[in-house]
């Protein structure tokens, strides 16, 4: 939703990855930000409406993403896209980042308006991609933010850790985040924070974008 600057940037980049992509303005003309060449649907009409939505293919949809220049806008169109329609990856940009931890709390990933960038935005949206946070000097160990299956919500820490062969440096949850022990139990909208070798950072996405292996 919304075909600014960001909007069409993603719009564009998800089209020539080869995914099925539309857009939803309020504008006609905001479509010319799109090259002629792009091979997405386009929509005109209001985001958080359900008939615009369903032109879009939101049944279908993968994720949803809410980047129109008014917050309370973004925050409705998301909200609709993960109650009313049940689209699993949802994210919302905002330009008062003050209101950040209430939409977290409503399982809302948002970026800030001095992250607002199409790449951060990708990052949340695209399935098995992982964020790198940050990487010791040699390179040999990497924070990162992985991209996790559903089916691992219940799991604890510990034997999440046991199965990929890593460490939960700390759990984002809601507006605040959290040092897990062991027996912390990893929960719905939970980011995790994993410190990894990097040569295992494959190994550890692949592992964490399906169910958690079966104990015998």
């Amino acid at each position: 939703m919304g075909c600014g600057r960001v909007g069409a940037s993603m719009a564009v980049q998800l089209d020539r990855m080869g995914h099925s992509v539309a857009v939803i303005d309020q504008s006609s003309n905001a479509f010319r930000r799109l090259p002629s060449g792009f091979n997405g649907r386009k929509v005109k009409g209001i985001g958080f409406d359900r008939d615009a939505l369903e032109q879009a293919g939101i049944d279908e949809a993968y994720a949803f993403v809410a980047v129109s220049n008014g917050d309370n806008s973004n925050i409705v169109a998301a909200r609709v896209a993960r109650e009313l329609f049940g689209v699993e990856h949802v994210v919302a940009r905002i330009y008062d980042a003050r209101r950040a931890d209430v939409y977290e709390r409503l399982g809302i990933p948002t970026v800030a308006t001095v992250r607002q960038t199409a790449e951060q935005m990708m990052r949340r949206v695209l399935p098995g991609v992982t964020s790198r946070e940050a990487s010791d000097p040699s390179g040999e160990v990497c924070l990162v933010q992985p991209d996790l299956a559903v089916a691992w919500v219940g799991t604890t820490v510990g034997r999440l850790e046991e199965l990929v062969e890593a460490r939960v440096a700390w759990v984002s949850r809601g507006g605040g985040a959290l040092v897990p022990r062991a027996s912390t139990i990893i929960q719905e909208n939970d980011r995790l924070h994993v410190a990894v070798s990097t040569d295992r950072l494959p190994a550890l996405q692949r592992a964490l974008s399906r169910p958690p292996a079966q104990e015998a």
